[in-house]
C-alpha cells in the first residue's frame, strides 16, 4: 500500500499505515539511524553521519541529502512539540514550514499522518506530494526489513 496524499492550498497531508507499533515508528523518526534510513525516499540518500538529533522542544535535527545526480543539500528543523510516541511537531526555520507527525496504534501497526502547513509555493506541487509519499513508503520498507534494536515493540523480536 502506498502513502495517500492530499493537497489543500498551502497544506499537504499524507497518511500511511505502517507495519510496526508506535514506539518503533517513533524511534525511526527520532534517531539518526532511522532518519538516515528513510528520509531521502526514492529521490535522495541521507548519510547517517550527517544526521544530528537534539530531541526536545527548541532542539534541532539536521541532515544532508544527496540526489542521484550528486547534488547535496542540508536540511535543518527545530522541534516545537515532542510527545512520545504519539506526536512530533517541527518547523523548517527558513521557510516557516510546520510539520506535524501523528502516530496512532492500529492493530499490530501504526496509522501515521504527516500534516505540513505553510508550504512555500515551490512545494505546492504534485512532485512534492509524491516526494512525501515516497519518504513514507521508504519508512514502511525500513520498518518491514530492519530491526532498529527497539525491544519495546513486541512485534519486533530483538
Amino acid at each position: 500500500m502506498r502513502a495517500a496524499t492530499e493537497r489543500d492550498g498551502d497544506e499537504l497531508i499524507a497518511r500511511r499505515h505502517l507495519p510496526a507499533l508506535p514506539d518503533r515508528v517513533w524511534h525511526a523518526f527520532t534517531s539518526p539511524t532511522g532518519i538516515a534510513a528513510f528520509w531521502g525516499g526514492s529521490h535522495a540518500t541521507v548519510p547517517q553521519a550527517s544526521v544530528t538529533v537534539d530531541l526536545r522542544p527548541g532542539g534541532e535535527f539536521a541532515l544532508d541529502t544527496r540526489a542521484p545526480d550528486g547534488r547535496t543539500g542540508r536540511l535543518r528543523f527545530v522541534y516545537v512539540r515532542v510527545e512520545p510516541p504519539s506526536e512530533l511537531v517541527f518547523d523548517e526555520p527558513v521557510t516557516g514550514l510546520r510539520t506535524t507527525v501523528t502516530l496512532r496504534p492500529a492493530g499490530h501497526g501504526t496509522d501515521l499522518t504527516v500534516h505540513q502547513r505553510k508550504l512555500p509555493p515551490e512545494l505546492r506541487t504534485d512532485q512534492a506530494a509524491d516526494g512525501l509519499a515516497s519518504i513514507l513508503d521508504a519508512l514502511a520498507a525500513h520498518l518491514r526489513h530492519h530491526d532498529d534494536g527497539d525491544s519495546s515493540d513486541p512485534s519486533n523480536p530483538a
